[in-house]
């Protein structure tokens, strides 16, 4: 857990479900670097907005947003922030600069989706003020003051791109996006303190909710790479809602068999300290 100013890091679930859920919001998180925020993703829709006042957090003090591919249930949501944001940018309330950052593909879908959708007085400082970055695999940027490497998962379904975050001490944060971390990802997880990894369902339930045909993996698939891999802490998300009552207790109960470390299982708008 990282301390200073008062304060502590630490990720906010604005969402924690899958494409189809409907009781647990799409899957979108906010690392919150005391008061600085890395918004990642943005789920299906203007609902963003009511997680992030949910959360506590305005709008306004999200300057930094990161799209991890183009699907619907993942960059919906981002665009509603691009109509905010510019907006807000016309009116005169939004002081300074935003970021929008993903691979190339997501950049240009999200531009052309804006530029179609929106009017154009909506979007006048889309790619000015309201910065559009697209990044390459193993590009490495400086965001809030933090060291981050953005790497392409190799998914088939649609480019897609993961991070690795520096934390304080050496230590570091990685998201291999909505897929199981892939070879490509391997070498920004391996030993990291804490990693990010979707699990769709749980293993004994695959035979129903058929997470392979979707590249989808488990949680004993996730438990098991992060075993494999040496992580410390294993963040559990993008799953399935049947299980709403106990989720975090089947999913906890069949991943420790697989995994030495701590494994966390966060709810729609839980905080996991990091």
């Amino acid at each position: 857990m990282l301390f200073w100013k008062g304060g502590f890091m630490k990720i906010i679930m604005l969402g924690a479900g899958s494409a189809m859920t409907s009781c647990l919001y799409n899957t979108c998180f906010l690392i919150d670097d005391v008061g600085k925020y890395f918004l990642v993703d943005g789920g299906g829709g203007n609902q963003i907005f009511v997680q992030l006042k949910k959360a506590g957090v305005s709008p306004f003090d999200v300057r930094d947003i990161f799209v991890t591919h183009k699907h619907m249930d993942h960059l919906l949501g981002v665009l509603w922030m691009v109509r905010f944001i510019c907006q807000e940018m016309k009116n005169g309330r939004y002081e300074g600069d935003a970021r929008i950052y993903g691979n190339n593909d997501t950049i240009s879908i999200l531009k052309e989706i804006a530029e179609k959708l929106l009017f154009s007085k909506q979007i006048q400082y889309l790619g000015t003020r309201l910065k559009l970055i697209a990044v390459n695999d193993g590009e490495e940027l400086e965001i809030n003051g933090r060291r981050f490497v953005f790497f392409d998962i190799g998914s088939e379904k649609a480019p897609q791109s993961g991070f690795m975050m520096s934390l304080d001490d050496g230590k570091r944060l990685v998201c291999c996006g909505d897929e199981p971390c892939s070879r490509q990802g391997e070498k920004y997880a391996e030993n990291c303190d804490w990693l990010m990894h979707e699990a769709f369902c749980l293993f004994s339930e695959s035979d129903f909710f058929r997470p392979y045909e979707k590249k989808h993996s488990t949680a004993r698939d996730a438990c098991e790479n992060a075993e494999r891999l040496g992580v410390k802490n294993l963040i559990l998300y993008h799953t399935e809602e049947s299980h709403l009552s106990d989720r975090k207790f089947l999913y906890t109960e069949e991943g420790r068999k697989y995994f030495s470390g701590n494994i966390f299982v966060p709810d729609d708008l839980e905080t996991i300290e990091i």
